[in-house]
């Protein structure tokens, strides 16, 4: 009987595997939030941001007072899909946002740990692409010496943690002069964008209302501050009691939470800075939506997931839907966790508890608008309106007083408009009937 030929193991080109790697869809500012998961994930209590230009020679780096790495850990983390064992509500998943993150954006990824307040070691490894593709081999490089230097060490100098530096940041200033002012620019937008993102995909952690744990981020040595998608802070904000709705996946069952908003009118807003900051950074059309929570970090901002398309009227209407890592593969979490599905088990319940939020956005955005228009023309209401024309006639010609009663005086529903509207009040058994009608008079 002749013998099975062995296995051969396979390892791929190093060189050609972290090109591939490095296009896997971050930009800079989720590839910095990637960091700070491992950071929310080390314990850390304190995340400091420095992006500091000085032309080809500028580095960014994210140092946190989290409990640090042993240096079998910290070998073990610059491994490509390390085999760490992650803590069911742990930000992280696959082993791979350290090294992906941080090499989309650079050329030379340097981590730096220290475990023990008592002691001044740091131990420090690096990854570096020229020299990964000039030896092909997955060579981590240990960093002693002359090369700890400050950027490395100074943030250790009183407590635990990680400083992670990205040199070489040939994503982020891709010039052909470097040194120019348009790269300075472009780095100062960046940093202005990165705020703006890290105080929303983090602000649960960053306001942590009646939380005994504290956390910040400080930016270039300035505080991140928490940017709420539901302004629950205004008087005006409606919130309508949150749901749970069960989802069953391929390897888990659990349930999701659905906290569902509706906002102020720009006019019920406490001040015109209060509505400008609520309009979020993808401004107010672009903001209405399902923002999605995985183990508190938003991992997703606005949008309908495909349950609807985004409508000026429903700008109001943004919906909190939270859910536990271990649902992952019901999500579908991609390795950047960007992007997200809702699971097929869960998408019709997911889209019959929204509709009471949507009514109610549209009745608010309608009743607000007319009045506004109203007050501003100097015109009444048009409930007033159609009085005084009818007061004003009270021996009208034929077909008068059907131009005062036209609906042109009241506002009008689109035909979702209407659908939710019927939905809202029907009864359970009630509302499959409406949803067939109203698809009968789409087809027409």
């Amino acid at each position: 009987m002749a013998a099975s030929p062995a296995n051969l193991e396979v390892i791929p080109s190093a060189g050609r595997l972290v090109r591939s790697l490095r296009d896997m869809g971050y930009d800079f500012v989720q590839a910095v939030a990637d960091l700070v998961d491992n950071s929310l994930a080390a314990g850390a209590s304190e995340v400091c941001i420095d992006v500091t230009f000085s032309g080809s020679a500028s580095w960014v780096r994210i140092a946190d007072n989290g409990h640090g790495m042993s240096k079998r850990d910290l070998i073990e983390a610059m491994r490509f899909g390390s085999q760490r064992e992650y803590d069911k509500e742990d930000l992280g998943r696959f082993g791979l946002g350290l090294k992906t993150a941080s090499l989309s954006q650079c050329r030379r990824l340097t981590v730096a740990s220290r475990t023990d307040p008592a002691r001044r070691r740091v131990i420090a490894f690096a990854w570096d692409i020229d020299h990964l593709e000039r030896t092909n081999r997955w060579e981590v490089l240990p960093v002693e010496g002359s090369q700890l230097d400050d950027t490395l060490q100074e943030p250790l100098g009183k407590s635990t943690g990680t400083v992670v530096v990205w040199k070489r940041i040939d994503r982020i200033l891709d010039y052909a002069h470097p040194n120019g002012e348009s790269a300075r620019k472009k780095m100062s937008t960046m940093c202005r964008d990165l705020e703006a993102h890290l105080a929303m995909v983090f602000h649960r952690f960053l306001a942590a209302p009646g939380s005994r744990r504290k956390f910040r981020i400080l930016l270039n040595g300035n505080p991140v501050e928490p940017w709420d998608p539901f302004v629950r802070g205004e008087t005006k904000t409606r919130s309508l009691d949150p749901v749970r709705i069960p989802v069953e996946g391929e390897t888990a069952r659990g349930e999701v939470l659905l906290e569902r908003f509706v906002l102020p009118h720009q006019s019920e807003f406490s001040s015109p800075e209060a509505f400008r900051r609520a309009s979020g950074p993808a401004n107010w059309n672009q903001q209405q939506g399902i923002y999605i929570y995985r183990a508190n970090r938003l991992i997703q901002a606005g949008g309908w997931c495909g349950l609807r398309t985004v409508d000026e009227h429903l700008k109001l209407a943004r919906v909190a839907l939270s859910f536990s890592p271990a649902l992952d593969a019901a999500f579908r979490v991609n390795v950047a966790k960007m992007r997200v599905q809702l699971p097929a088990s869960a998408r019709d319940a997911i889209r019959e508890q929204l509709q009471p939020a949507l009514a109610l956005a549209q009745k608010r955005y309608r009743e607000t608008t007319a009045r506004e228009d109203s007050v501003s023309s100097g015109r009444p209401t048009p409930k007033a309106a159609a009085t005084t024309s009818t007061s004003a006639s009270p021996t009208p010609v034929r077909g008068a007083a059907r131009v005062a009663a036209t609906p042109a005086a009241e506002p009008r529903w689109t035909l979702d408009e209407f659908e939710q509207e019927l939905l809202l009040v029907a009864r359970p058994a009630e509302k499959k009937v409406v949803r067939t009608v109203i698809s009968r008079m789409r087809r027409r």
